[in-house]
């Protein structure tokens, strides 16, 4: 796990992440979260930076992903199972509001373990 990010949640160098693996129950220790951003950095060339959250919206996990070559292959899929400690809380009601409405799509039209 690294550094907080700028709203002090962590930030995972993708080295440790806990995936879906396909059980829809999920593990009962992690919390769901549904990828909701896909952006890629300014000032980091060759990264890609991937945010999940809570259904409602409330919750984020952020994750960073170093592109290293064209060869490079990392699935990213429309959930990933996160532990609860590794989340950070959205401030921003407007913010909140879109992760919700982005994670009630993708929870609607993709499984998962759904690669997007």
């Amino acid at each position: 796990m690294g550094a907080p990010d700028a709203d002090g949640a962590p930030v995972s160098d993708g080295a440790s992440d806990s995936h879906a693996d396909g059980d829809t129950d999920g593990d009962p220790g992690t919390v769901r979260v549904w990828l909701v951003e896909r952006t890629y950095s300014d000032d980091e060339q060759n990264m890609v930076i991937l945010v999940y959250a809570t259904p409602d919206g409330t919750r984020y996990f952020r994750k960073e992903r170093a592109l290293t070559s064209f060869t490079d292959v990392r699935d990213t899929t429309a959930a990933i199972e996160v532990e609860p400690g590794n989340l950070g809380a959205v401030e921003d009601p407007d913010r909140r509001d879109r992760y919700a409405t982005e994670a009630s799509r993708m929870s609607a039209d993709h499984d998962p373990d759904d690669v997007v």
